[in-house]
């Protein structure tokens, strides 16, 4: 069994690092860019996800009222293991509203209603929870109280109501991280390591897999929602 923890602070130490270390681990479960570990730029968008998540925790620390909420799932018999947690960005101008950041849960714990218990505690907090995903996990999040609304790009967008919250949610700013010295080291080791020829080709899967994905998420929302144009 488990316990849920909802904190509006940054965890301690050991239990953050195991939140980094799922999101490492289950990169392509959570990662709006779900490359796989054949393409040789998934070192580099595991590096980045992972640094977002350390901002996003980091950040919970400041005074900023749109802060970053977590919820934890912690072992019964032993509450330092973390079995699942879901990442979440409160609206900073709708009481109500609040977009699903990142949502894991241990392998060897799925399955056993962790999910949609932090779920449930998320839309206690917050009703009116967004999300986004990718067209194959949508009846997941509908089966756990979400609906379609729309594509989004290369992904589906879903909300506990039918229809998107008017208020504000502050989302992390990548732009620093991939511009930052520790990314263009990362890409200059992959480059030597695999050439030029290959990071290109990796460039353009990765884009394929976009475009895949942007085209299996516009079908899915003309399935759900047949009356959008």
């Amino acid at each position: 069994m488990f316990t849920l923890a909802t904190l509006d602070t940054s965890p301690p130490e050991s239990l953050k690092s195991q939140v980094l270390q799922m999101v490492v681990d289950y990169f392509s479960d959570v990662s709006p860019v779900p490359l796989t570990p054949s393409n040789p730029l998934f070192q580099l968008y595991q590096y980045v996800i992972g640094y977002e998540v350390h901002l996003y925790l980091q950040a919970m620390d400041g005074a900023s009222p749109s802060g970053a909420r977590l919820i934890l799932a912690l072992d019964d018999e032993d509450p330092s293991r973390v079995l699942g947690f879901a990442l979440y960005l409160p609206s900073a101008d709708d009481a109500e509203a609040c977009t699903l950041a990142y949502l894991a849960v241990q392998t060897s714990h799925r399955r056993q209603g962790i999910a949609r218990a932090l779920l449930r505690r998320m839309t206690e907090h917050r009703p009116h929870a967004e999300l986004a995903c990718a067209a194959g996990k949508v009846p997941v999040f509908e089966a756990l109280g979400f609906r379609v609304l729309a594509a989004q790009g290369p992904h589906v967008l879903l909300n506990t109501r039918d229809h998107r919250s008017d208020g504000l949610v502050a989302v992390q700013d990548l732009a620093p991280i991939y511009q930052s010295k520790e990314v263009r080291q990362i890409h200059t080791y992959l480059v030597k390591q695999n050439g030029s020829k290959a990071m290109r080709e990796a460039e353009k899967k990765r884009d394929r897999l976009l475009n895949q994905m942007t085209w299996q998420a516009q079908e899915l929302v003309k399935q759900r929602v047949p009356t959008i144009h």
